[in-house]
């Protein structure tokens, strides 16, 4: 699983980023990732990577809202300056599962954000479909939020089995659908709005949403149409 993020702004920001599995067990998902790597990246090399979270900050972790409940998650603490980040799960010895990469900003009053998250990896059916959580911060009374369900245009990098036709459900905190998407032109309004902001989609069958939101908890759900399964990308844009 490849998390990318983007931070904007004018000052170096401190963030945390998590790589867990065998906890999600306790939430009924079955095939879970057992002991997660997580590795976290610039444009050029590998800034940090961490297997389990006691092996190098544990001091910085232990006692906080970021200590993962399994001792074989994987936690990074660290200050970034303004650029584009990746994050890179995997399961120890090629080992594979379920899996969740979470990206938080740990101190919102420094001059900079968090921009952009996304992640990429296999879409498949049923419960294992691309979930993208975001929660736009409570100083933030309302927020311009753009969401990418991307498939298609992937195989321009040489991806094969890309997810053909991709769909798109925003969710509340409480499960209920706000909108859902099929294709991005779908809705004129989403899609002119995602064009003027430099976001229109490359193929058709992609999915886009352009919507203003409360500060909250949220949900983003990529899904193949039909049941379709294949190598997918969810994008979110805080665009204020």
């Amino acid at each position: 699983m490849i998390a990318g993020f983007i931070i904007t702004g004018n000052n170096n920001k401190p963030v945390v980023v998590r790589g867990i599995g065998p906890s999600l067990s306790a939430f009924g998902i079955s095939g879970v990732l057992l002991n997660p790597v997580l590795e976290l990246r610039n444009s050029n090399s590998s800034l940090f990577t961490n297997d389990d979270w006691k092996d190098t900050q544990q001091t910085l972790i232990e006692g906080t809202l970021f200590q993962p409940s399994d001792d074989r998650e994987s936690v990074i603490f660290i200050t970034l300056a303004p650029a584009a980040y990746t994050a890179t799960l995997t399961g120890q010895n090629n080992t594979a599962g379920v899996g969740l990469v979470e990206v938080y900003d740990h101190d919102s009053s420094v001059d900079s954000q968090l921009g952009n998250i996304s992640t990429r990896g296999f879409v498949q059916a049923g419960n294992n479909v691309m979930i993208g959580g975001f929660i736009l911060g409570g100083s933030q009374t309302s927020g311009r939020i753009a969401i990418r369900g991307i498939g298609p245009s992937l195989s321009q990098f040489g991806l094969n089995n890309v997810l053909a036709d991709p769909t798109l459900e925003l969710h509340d905190a409480n499960g209920a659908t706000l909108i859902a998407n099929d294709d991005w032109t779908d809705d004129p309004v989403s899609a002119a709005l995602l064009t003027a902001n430099g976001l229109a989609l490359q193929n058709q069958k992609e999915s886009g949403i352009f919507t203003s939101l409360q500060a909250g908890s949220f949900t983003a759900i990529l899904a193949g149409k039909n049941g379709g399964v294949g190598i997918g990308l969810v994008e979110i844009y805080n665009l204020k």
